[in-house]
């Protein structure tokens, strides 16, 4: 199967309930919204809002944009400041969160799947490599442009991104151009099979 290109900002946003974000949905699998196996979204936060619990999902954020937010807990079991672009913070959706931004605006990836039947892991790269695919696999280019070689060669952008549904096994990756800072995140997303 093919990669499907996705344009961000060209998805459309939908509020959050409490108005404080938008959430731009990029793909999930499983029946619904409400009944997925995973999930992957931009979120736009725009002022101090409750994260709604997820149980049996394991999350993972990533800020793309803006100087972040901090995350707690009630219980205060989580407490940790997304303020470094681009590196994955994993924790557990069963936890209700409340955000605070820390000086504006915020962009982040999300990513969710459903513990016992997914599991996720997200890295950033910023230059060539070999990068592996697994059962479902999103690239998203975040600064610079890319050169992608997998199925076929694409040319991503910022705020493009790459998805394939099926599996995939080997993605060769460069930066278009080596002066320009480039960033590209890799969503691998693999059958859960632990015991």
């Amino acid at each position: 199967m093919s990669a499907e290109r996705v344009d961000l900002r060209a998805i459309a946003p939908r509020p959050w309930k409490n108005g404080a974000g938008l959430t731009r949905e990029i793909a999930l699998g499983g029946a619904d919204v409400d009944a997925f196996d995973w999930r992957l979204s931009l979120a736009e936060v725009d002022r101090d809002a409750p994260f709604s619990a997820f149980p049996s999902i394991d999350r993972c954020v990533v800020l793309l944009r803006g100087a972040g937010m901090r995350l707690r807990s009630r219980d205060g079991r989580i407490d940790h400041r997304l303020t470094q672009p681009l590196v994955p913070f994993h924790f557990s959706g069963d936890v209700a969160l409340d955000a605070t931004l820390i000086d504006g605006a915020s962009r982040d990836l999300n990513v969710m799947t459903r513990r016992g039947v997914f599991r996720s892991d997200v890295s950033c790269h910023h230059g060539a490599a070999d990068l592996p695919g697994a059962d479902v696999t999103l690239l998203l280019c975040s600064e610079g442009e890319w050169q992608v070689e997998a199925d076929s060669a694409h040319m991503l952008a910022p705020l493009h991104a790459l998805l394939w549904r099926e599996p995939v096994t080997s993605i060769k990756v460069r930066p278009a151009r080596a002066i320009d800072p480039a960033a590209l995140l890799l969503v691998r997303l693999c059958h859960d099979r632990r015991p």
